[in-house]
């Protein structure tokens, strides 16, 4: 699996900091901080960005690339936000995301056929709810794909995320039993190879994290590895996480293993 941060955050304060100055320096020890984490790919999680949003993207966009070289994902659901960090970007970018409401739809899946790059389809419905059982997710991916045709965004560009729920919902570890399921089922629902994407952070949402929260964590990693997850979007601070998941993939991978390259 590509380890991917979910830490930069609008939220977080020198994020915020940075963003209110207009002084890239303030973002970097903290990106180096992400990076030697080991992570190989970084979400840039902005939010709206509300005024300004167009040049807000820019500021972030370029002031990340001017530290790390590691590809981003320009999340955001506001599309000229989107369109301003793809258009910005200098190298590998990755559009977070689009699903089935018709905003999305419209105003910021075009853009994947525009750029020519990558994008992450949600299985959320029209009104951004994610199904519960796995017939549902699969139908959504259905057309999520079709949705990608006729909007002539190639086929190896679509990313399915399933939507990860939290465990503390009433259903919580059906709705995520039923996303191994649409890991393991896509590939021969839509008739070819297709990458899948899932954010770790979601399963401890509502809770203050803890010991036990990293234990489930770390169950869940291995579960998504095992059913052939692509991509796992995760707090690159959670060592014991992160371990877990290198581990999947010396399990999982082909090469000759040794203990030095585990």
């Amino acid at each position: 699996m590509i380890l991917v941060a979910d830490n930069f955050q609008i939220t977080h304060p020198i994020v915020r900091s940075a963003l209110a100055s207009g002084d890239p320096g303030q973002l970097n020890e903290w990106v180096r901080r992400i990076e030697a984490a080991d992570a190989r790919m970084m979400d840039l999680n902005t939010g709206p960005l509300g005024k300004g949003a167009a040049q807000k993207m820019t500021f972030l966009v370029r002031a990340v690339e001017a530290i790390t070289e590691l590809p981003l994902l320009i999340d955001t659901a506001n599309p000229e936000a989107m369109r301003a960090g793809v258009g910005v970007a200098r190298g590998k970018v990755i559009l977070n995301g689009f699903s089935m409401e018709p905003d999305k739809l419209e105003r910021i899946l075009p853009l994947a056929a525009e750029y020519d790059v990558d994008i992450i389809g949600y299985l959320l419905d029209a009104k951004g709810r994610p199904p519960a059982g796995a017939d549902e997710r699969l139908a959504l991916a259905v057309e999520l794909h079709r949705a990608c045709v006729a909007a002539e965004v190639k086929q190896e560009h679509l990313i399915i995320d399933p939507v990860v729920a939290p465990l503390l919902w009433e259903d919580g570890r059906e709705r995520n039993r039923a996303v191994l399921e649409v890991i393991r089922t896509l590939p021969e629902v839509l008739g070819h190879a297709v990458r899948t994407i899932s954010g770790l952070s979601n399963l401890t949402a509502g809770a203050r994290f803890s010991d036990q929260q990293m234990s489930m964590e770390c169950a869940y990693a291995a579960m998504l590895a095992a059913s052939g997850l692509d991509m796992l979007l995760l707090n690159m601070f959670h060592t014991e996480t992160v371990r877990v998941a290198r581990a999947c993939d010396a399990f999982l991978s082909e090469k000759v293993f040794t203990w030095q390259t585990a």
